[in-house]
Protein backbone atom coordinates (compact mmCIF):
# COMPACT_ATOMS: atom_id res chain seq x y z
CA UNK A 1 0.00 0.00 0.00
CA UNK A 2 1.21 3.19 -0.71
CA UNK A 3 0.42 7.03 -0.60
CA UNK A 4 1.33 9.53 -2.55
CA UNK A 5 1.51 13.83 -1.41
CA UNK A 6 2.93 15.82 -4.02
CA UNK A 7 3.91 19.09 -3.56
CA UNK A 8 5.81 20.20 -6.89
CA UNK A 9 8.82 20.68 -5.69
CA UNK A 10 8.75 18.38 -2.34
CA UNK A 11 7.70 15.09 -3.08
CA UNK A 12 6.53 12.69 -0.41
CA UNK A 13 5.34 9.24 -1.12
CA UNK A 14 4.93 6.48 1.74
CA UNK A 15 5.36 3.10 1.18
CA UNK A 16 5.23 -0.06 3.63
CA UNK A 17 6.13 2.32 6.38
CA UNK A 18 8.56 4.58 4.62
CA UNK A 19 8.38 7.67 3.70
CA UNK A 20 10.18 8.48 0.57
CA UNK A 21 10.81 12.37 0.46
CA UNK A 22 12.25 13.74 -3.07
CA UNK A 23 13.19 17.05 -3.82
CA UNK A 24 11.83 18.56 -7.06
CA UNK A 25 13.55 21.58 -8.91
CA UNK A 26 15.62 19.25 -11.11
CA UNK A 27 15.39 21.89 -13.71
CA UNK A 28 17.46 24.02 -11.39
CA UNK A 29 19.57 21.42 -9.96
CA UNK A 30 17.54 21.38 -7.35
CA UNK A 31 18.54 24.69 -5.66
CA UNK A 32 16.66 25.64 -2.68
CA UNK A 33 14.35 29.00 -3.24
CA UNK A 34 11.31 29.88 -0.51
CA UNK A 35 9.00 27.45 -1.94
CA UNK A 36 11.30 25.22 -1.61
CA UNK A 37 12.47 25.57 1.97
CA UNK A 38 8.58 25.94 2.91
CA UNK A 39 7.68 23.08 1.03
CA UNK A 40 10.03 21.00 2.92
CA UNK A 41 9.38 22.40 6.26
CA UNK A 42 5.53 21.36 5.58
CA UNK A 43 6.96 17.48 4.40
CA UNK A 44 8.63 17.49 7.96
CA UNK A 45 5.80 18.66 9.73
CA UNK A 46 3.48 15.87 8.05
CA UNK A 47 6.59 12.84 8.89
CA UNK A 48 6.18 14.21 12.66
CA UNK A 49 2.73 13.69 12.61
CA UNK A 50 2.47 10.09 11.24
CA UNK A 51 3.12 7.39 13.93
CA UNK A 52 3.10 4.48 11.70
CA UNK A 53 6.04 5.75 9.83
CA UNK A 54 9.71 3.51 10.38
CA UNK A 55 12.36 5.15 8.34
CA UNK A 56 12.66 8.20 6.24
CA UNK A 57 14.39 8.35 2.88
CA UNK A 58 15.56 11.34 1.46
CA UNK A 59 16.49 11.58 -2.12
CA UNK A 60 16.38 13.94 -5.19
CA UNK A 61 15.36 14.12 -8.57
CA UNK A 62 17.14 14.79 -11.60
CA UNK A 63 21.18 15.08 -11.92
CA UNK A 64 21.66 16.73 -8.31
CA UNK A 65 20.86 16.06 -4.79
CA UNK A 66 20.69 20.16 -4.51
CA UNK A 67 23.49 22.46 -5.60
CA UNK A 68 22.95 25.09 -2.55
CA UNK A 69 20.61 28.52 -2.35
CA UNK A 70 19.56 29.84 -5.52
CA UNK A 71 20.44 33.43 -4.57
CA UNK A 72 19.08 35.04 -7.39
CA UNK A 73 15.87 33.73 -6.60
CA UNK A 74 16.03 34.04 -2.85
CA UNK A 75 17.68 37.44 -2.97
CA UNK A 76 15.19 39.24 -5.42
CA UNK A 77 13.24 40.25 -2.34
CA UNK A 78 15.61 41.86 0.84
CA UNK A 79 12.73 40.20 2.68
CA UNK A 80 13.68 36.70 1.99
CA UNK A 81 16.58 37.11 4.35
CA UNK A 82 14.31 37.72 7.31
CA UNK A 83 12.10 35.31 6.84
CA UNK A 84 14.91 32.85 6.31
CA UNK A 85 16.78 33.81 9.53
CA UNK A 86 13.74 35.01 12.04
CA UNK A 87 13.41 33.01 14.58
CA UNK A 88 11.38 33.63 18.19
CA UNK A 89 13.68 32.10 20.66
CA UNK A 90 17.77 31.83 19.99
CA UNK A 91 18.05 28.20 20.44
CA UNK A 92 14.92 27.01 18.15
CA UNK A 93 15.66 26.80 14.31
CA UNK A 94 14.76 29.26 11.79
CA UNK A 95 13.31 28.14 7.68
CA UNK A 96 16.69 27.78 6.97
CA UNK A 97 17.70 25.70 10.23
CA UNK A 98 14.75 23.52 9.91
CA UNK A 99 15.43 21.59 6.47
CA UNK A 100 18.26 20.55 8.02
CA UNK A 101 17.74 19.56 11.83
CA UNK A 102 14.08 18.82 11.21
CA UNK A 103 15.39 15.37 9.73
CA UNK A 104 17.34 15.11 12.74
CA UNK A 105 14.48 15.81 15.11
CA UNK A 106 12.24 13.16 13.86
CA UNK A 107 11.70 10.10 15.84
CA UNK A 108 12.20 7.59 13.07
CA UNK A 109 15.70 6.88 11.23
CA UNK A 110 15.98 9.00 8.59
CA UNK A 111 19.18 8.16 5.55
CA UNK A 112 19.94 10.98 2.91
CA UNK A 113 20.88 9.47 -0.42
CA UNK A 114 23.17 12.12 -2.22
CA UNK A 115 23.77 12.14 -6.09
CA UNK A 116 25.65 14.43 -7.93
CA UNK A 117 26.32 17.92 -6.46
CA UNK A 118 25.50 18.43 -2.57
CA UNK A 119 26.50 21.83 -1.72
CA UNK A 120 25.61 24.91 0.35
CA UNK A 121 22.64 24.32 1.60
CA UNK A 122 22.31 20.77 0.03
CA UNK A 123 25.11 19.37 1.76
CA UNK A 124 23.37 21.31 5.16
CA UNK A 125 19.74 19.81 4.43
CA UNK A 126 22.42 16.22 4.14
CA UNK A 127 23.73 16.90 7.33
CA UNK A 128 20.41 16.70 9.19
CA UNK A 129 19.74 12.78 7.98
CA UNK A 130 21.13 9.89 10.71
CA UNK A 131 22.59 8.18 7.55
CA UNK A 132 23.98 9.53 4.51
CA UNK A 133 24.66 6.92 1.34
CA UNK A 134 26.17 8.35 -2.17
CA UNK A 135 26.97 7.65 -5.65
CA UNK A 136 30.90 7.74 -6.30
CA UNK A 137 30.72 10.71 -8.64
CA UNK A 138 28.98 12.58 -5.87
CA UNK A 139 30.80 15.82 -4.87
CA UNK A 140 30.23 17.92 -2.05
CA UNK A 141 30.69 21.16 -0.27
CA UNK A 142 30.58 24.07 2.19
CA UNK A 143 30.25 26.73 -0.16
CA UNK A 144 28.95 29.80 1.70
CA UNK A 145 31.83 31.26 2.25
CA UNK A 146 32.01 32.15 -1.70
CA UNK A 147 29.36 34.68 -1.05
CA UNK A 148 30.43 36.17 2.06
CA UNK A 149 28.10 34.32 4.58
CA UNK A 150 28.34 31.39 7.17
CA UNK A 151 26.93 27.74 6.38
CA UNK A 152 23.85 28.61 9.10
CA UNK A 153 21.36 26.55 7.80
CA UNK A 154 21.76 24.00 11.42
CA UNK A 155 24.04 21.55 9.58
CA UNK A 156 26.93 22.46 12.30
CA UNK A 157 25.25 20.72 14.77
CA UNK A 158 26.05 17.08 12.80
CA UNK A 159 29.06 18.49 11.29
CA UNK A 160 30.55 18.65 14.71
CA UNK A 161 30.11 14.85 15.53
CA UNK A 162 31.84 13.69 12.29
CA UNK A 163 34.84 16.00 11.27
CA UNK A 164 37.32 16.77 13.04
CA UNK A 165 37.87 20.73 14.22
CA UNK A 166 40.94 21.71 11.77
CA UNK A 167 39.46 19.62 9.26
CA UNK A 168 35.68 21.54 9.33
CA UNK A 169 37.21 24.68 9.26
CA UNK A 170 39.24 24.26 6.48
CA UNK A 171 36.56 22.87 4.23
CA UNK A 172 33.96 25.77 5.46
CA UNK A 173 36.52 28.85 4.58
CA UNK A 174 37.91 27.32 1.59
CA UNK A 175 34.46 26.26 0.42
CA UNK A 176 36.62 23.93 -2.03
CA UNK A 177 34.45 21.03 -3.70
CA UNK A 178 35.34 17.60 -1.77
CA UNK A 179 34.73 13.91 -3.56
CA UNK A 180 32.34 11.10 -2.48
CA UNK A 181 35.84 9.20 -1.52
CA UNK A 182 36.90 12.31 0.63
CA UNK A 183 33.71 12.23 2.29
CA UNK A 184 33.88 9.28 3.30
CA UNK A 185 37.21 9.55 4.84
CA UNK A 186 35.92 12.69 6.59
CA UNK A 187 33.11 10.99 7.96
CA UNK A 188 30.35 12.97 6.80
CA UNK A 189 29.25 10.00 4.38
CA UNK A 190 27.83 6.41 5.74
CA UNK A 191 28.26 4.52 2.55
CA UNK A 192 29.52 4.98 -0.84
CA UNK A 193 27.30 2.73 -3.15
CA UNK A 194 26.06 1.99 -7.03
CA UNK A 195 22.00 2.80 -6.17
CA UNK A 196 21.56 4.82 -2.84
CA UNK A 197 18.04 4.51 -2.83
CA UNK A 198 17.98 0.87 -3.43
CA UNK A 199 20.46 0.30 -0.57
CA UNK A 200 18.97 2.62 1.50
CA UNK A 201 15.63 0.73 0.71
CA UNK A 202 17.07 -2.23 1.62
CA UNK A 203 18.70 -0.90 5.46
CA UNK A 204 15.49 0.80 6.01
CA UNK A 205 13.49 -2.94 5.61
CA UNK A 206 16.32 -4.23 8.53
CA UNK A 207 15.35 -1.12 10.41
CA UNK A 208 11.49 -2.42 10.50
CA UNK A 209 11.78 -5.21 12.32
CA UNK A 210 13.33 -3.62 15.10
CA UNK A 211 11.04 -2.13 17.97
CA UNK A 212 10.41 1.33 17.13
CA UNK A 213 10.49 2.44 20.61
CA UNK A 214 13.88 1.15 20.68
CA UNK A 215 15.24 3.26 17.46
CA UNK A 216 13.48 6.14 19.06
CA UNK A 217 15.61 5.85 21.62
CA UNK A 218 18.61 4.90 20.71
CA UNK A 219 18.32 7.81 18.03
CA UNK A 220 17.83 10.55 21.00
CA UNK A 221 20.73 8.95 23.78
CA UNK A 222 22.77 8.78 20.86
CA UNK A 223 22.35 12.58 19.58
CA UNK A 224 22.56 13.75 23.91
CA UNK A 225 25.32 11.04 24.46
CA UNK A 226 27.21 12.95 21.66
CA UNK A 227 26.35 16.91 22.05
CA UNK A 228 23.73 17.76 23.82
CA UNK A 229 23.57 21.82 23.62
CA UNK A 230 22.29 22.12 19.54
CA UNK A 231 19.94 25.22 20.60
CA UNK A 232 23.77 27.25 21.41
CA UNK A 233 24.76 26.19 18.00
CA UNK A 234 21.51 27.45 16.03
CA UNK A 235 21.56 30.62 18.03
CA UNK A 236 24.81 31.24 17.12
CA UNK A 237 24.92 30.29 13.59
CA UNK A 238 21.89 32.67 13.34
CA UNK A 239 23.60 35.89 15.11
CA UNK A 240 26.68 35.50 13.33
CA UNK A 241 24.95 35.79 9.78
CA UNK A 242 22.91 38.45 11.22
CA UNK A 243 26.31 40.60 11.83
CA UNK A 244 27.59 39.48 8.10
CA UNK A 245 24.76 39.63 6.32
CA UNK A 246 24.72 43.40 7.06
CA UNK A 247 27.94 44.33 6.55
CA UNK A 248 29.48 45.59 3.50
CA UNK A 249 32.50 42.64 3.03
CA UNK A 250 29.04 40.02 2.62
CA UNK A 251 28.03 42.70 -0.37
CA UNK A 252 31.28 42.51 -1.84
CA UNK A 253 32.13 38.89 -1.78
CA UNK A 254 28.37 38.26 -3.36
CA UNK A 255 30.22 40.91 -6.46
CA UNK A 256 33.37 38.98 -6.47
CA UNK A 257 31.51 35.71 -7.00
CA UNK A 258 29.55 37.36 -9.62
CA UNK A 259 32.98 38.42 -11.74
CA UNK A 260 31.41 42.26 -11.15
CA UNK A 261 34.16 44.04 -8.83
CA UNK A 262 38.05 43.91 -8.00
CA UNK A 263 37.02 45.82 -4.71
CA UNK A 264 39.37 44.73 -1.52
CA UNK A 265 37.67 43.37 1.63
CA UNK A 266 37.43 45.89 4.09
Amino acid sequence: MSEHLNNPLCQLTIKNKIAYVALNRPQKLNALNMSMFYAIKKVIRRIKKDRSLRVVILHANGDDFCSGLDIKSVMQRPVNAFKLLWKWWPGNANLAQIVSVGWRQLKVPVVVCVHGRCWGGGLQIALGADFIYCTADASFSIMESRWGLIPDMGGTVSLREKVKLDNAMALAMTADEFSAQQALEFGIVSKICGDPVKEASFFAEQLKQKSPDALASIKKLYHKAWHKNDGSILAAETWLQWKIFLGNNRKIAVKKQLGKTDEDYR
